[in-house]
């Protein structure tokens, strides 16, 4: 397929965040994993003081599990129970939309009632009975892209979760499968996926996108200094938003430290997203 003019773009309200292709750039931001309550709190408060001065649209993202770990013993998160009180807090507390992953359709139910988005990961894109489920309970479906899956593929994807009767669905790139260990961004994808998909609003997450899975044998790798890097050409070329995990340390981070963005060098790279964003949006669309 080499036809890359975009349909009608669509938008996905979550909260206060609105994510259209045409629309000005959002963020989806957070840890990879939850690690505590006031952990996520922290990240959370910081982010949204950020978002607002900037006046851009947010939505808060962790992970209760991380359910597809290099190794059988690393850390996935505090589970789901656990998890389920400390993101309604934050909704409730600090007014933010959530985001988090479910891995199976039974998880979809319970998931929904505390969060705003769901979101499909990329090795389970395909699983269409857990993307029914996540589509019946009426909240934004956030679908990554398989790393082994072509950008028009998702055309199939993405109609699982509208003919089951949900039109909010978001589609991401986060890199595909290039040799052993390793991920490339193919920025054609981004507007061949807002073609595909009828113009749903596509989302490009620069943190996975960095990563190298299984690079460090039993744990992932990854090249933080490229994130802002994909960012801005994913920006340039024009996106719905950008999704970015953040960590006050994230050489101390359980999960996907070596590909997430320090906290502290949050405001500076929003700042020159955004700007592309401007410049990006200014122009009319291919």
């Amino acid at each position: 397929m080499s036809d890359t003019a975009s349909n009608t773009p669509t938008v996905v309200k979550v909260g206060s965040a609105a994510f259209g292709n045409h629309l000005p750039l959002a963020l989806i931001a957070g840890p990879c994993q939850l690690e505590s309550r006031d952990h996520a709190l922290e990240i959370a408060a910081a982010l949204k003081a950020m978002a607002e001065a900037r006046g851009i649209g947010l939505v808060f993202k962790a992970s209760f599990d991380k359910a597809n770990r290099t190794s059988g013993s690393a850390a996935r998160g505090l589970g789901l129970e656990s998890a389920l009180p400390i993101f309604a807090e934050i909704r409730e507390r600090l007014g933010l939309p959530v985001l988090t992953d479910v891995h199976a359709a039974e998880q979809c139910a319970p998931v929904a009632e505390v969060v705003d988005v769901l979101q499909i990961p990329a090795f389970l894109c395909r699983q269409t009975d857990l993307l029914l489920a996540a589509a019946r309970t009426g909240r934004a479906v956030n679908v990554k892209k398989g790393q082994f899956l072509a950008p028009w593929d998702m055309r199939h994807v993405a109609a699982k979760v509208t003919e089951a009767g949900n039109p909010n669905v978001i589609v991401t790139e986060r890199g595909a499968s290039f040799g052993y260990n390793t991920l490339v961004s193919d920025m054609r994808s981004l507007p061949i996926m807002a073609k595909v998909t009828g113009g749903a609003p596509v989302v490009f997450d620069a943190t996975h996108s960095v990563q190298q899975p299984g690079g460090q044998g039993a744990s992932s790798g990854g090249q933080r200094e490229f994130v802002a890097v994909l960012a801005r050409a994913a920006v340039a070329v024009g996106v719905a938003g950008v999704f970015i995990e953040t960590h006050p340390d994230p050489d101390r981070a359980p999960s996907d430290g070596p590909n997430m963005v320090a906290l502290a060098d949050m405001p500076a790279l929003l700042d020159e997203l955004l700007a592309f964003d401007r410049l990006a949006k200014a122009r009319p669309a291919a």
